[in-house]
């Protein structure tokens, strides 16, 4: 197939699958000519989402997968069980170098015991993260882990840290990106066992440019550009953001509406508004890749909806061009070497 980007996705992950998924990927194939995708999923059901839409034919299949893992089955039996599911067949696509990333928004705990059982951990790597951009007062920061792994050691976190460093700056261009650790003040002898035994860590790490703890506060203002975090913690951070700006944008509008003044005051600053909001929307930045793995796997929102779709399949197109899965191969493979 060429130069193309290849990449599965799972046309039955989230709550608008297959309309919203479909959308997306014709979408993403329109604006971008280096990218083949594989609709992966119920064949019949794709097909009727097709029917009647122009697209470039060359450059979307279907691959067949009869089974659908739901969102309230246990990952692990699901994974074990439903061999044909586009999870499961999405995943051996990549491990079998058929595609070069899968999509999915789909079950998150069937895509994290997936992506570590199917596509395997890079080698060095104790366990893989899920990485989502979040947008911040000065653009946006890197949240690492922020749903992968509730039980955490402070070598995962320094793990976390050196992942998140490279990401940043291969992928989104960041020079001597700052590290911080998610803690409760900026004090160094705060915070629980975690963390208090992960700063010394970080601090003494030559590889990251650790400024210290960060607090949740901090956090909007993009105070750093990796956010080191446990999944609890860090779940629990991009939930309160994700709560917290939809709160917001509901109560701006309401008190635009609220009158003739305001409803006049509303018309002259839409625009501005508008794009103010676009900037703070998680959904300009795809999806959550889960990084540390032998091949791209990326997580998108359950509710994402065609726009969120395909910019998570167009970072598939940057991470490969990046050549982020060698990087962080060499990375830690040279770390396993200096260790041993």
């Amino acid at each position: 197939m060429g130069d193309f980007v290849k990449v599965a996705l799972d046309a039955h992950g989230g709550d608008n699958a297959p309309k919203e998924v479909v959308k997306g990927a014709l979408a993403a194939v329109k604006e971008n000519e280096n990218i083949f995708i594989y609709l992966v999923g119920v064949e019949d059901l794709i097909n009727k989402e097709l029917e009647g839409v122009e697209y470039d034919k060359e450059r979307i299949a279907i691959v067949d997968a009869p089974e659908i893992i739901a969102m309230g089955e246990a990952p692990v039996a699901a994974i074990r069980r439903k061999k044909n599911s586009s999870i499961v067949m999405g995943m051996k696509m990549v491990k079998d170098k058929e595609a070069d990333a899968f999509v999915s928004c789909g079950s998150t705990g069937a895509v994290l015991v997936g992506g570590q059982v199917i596509v395997g951990r890079i080698k060095g790597v104790e366990r893989p993260p899920l990485a989502p951009l979040i947008p911040t007062a000065k653009g946006f920061s890197l949240l690492i882990d922020c749903g992968a792994n509730v039980d955490s050691k402070p070598s995962n976190l320094v793990q976390f840290a050196k992942m998140g460093s490279i990401y940043m700056q291969k992928m989104m261009g960041v020079e001597n990106p700052t590290v911080g650790l998610v803690n409760i003040g900026t004090e160094e002898e705060k915070g629980n066992a975690l963390v208090k035994d992960t700063y010394p860590l970080l601090k003494n790490c030559p590889e990251i440019n650790f400024i210290g703890s960060v607090e949740a506060r901090d956090i909007p203002e993009g105070l750093c550009d990796v956010i080191v975090c446990d999944a609890f913690v860090g779940n629990v951070i991009i939930k309160l953001y994700e709560g917290l700006g939809a709160t917001l944008i509901g109560k701006i509008k309401e008190s635009m509406l609220s009158n003739t003044r305001s409803k006049m005051g509303a018309a002259l600053v839409k625009p501005a508004l508008k794009q103010t909001l676009k900037k703070f929307s998680a959904s300009e930045y795809g999806g959550a890749p889960m990084l540390g793995l032998n091949g791209l796997v990326i997580k998108g929102h359950g509710n994402s909806k065609a726009t969120e779709i395909k910019h998570a399949l167009e970072q598939c197109i940057k991470y490969h061009e990046s050549g982020m899965l060698e990087i962080l191969s060499e990375s830690f493979a040279l770390t396993q070497i200096q260790e041993d």
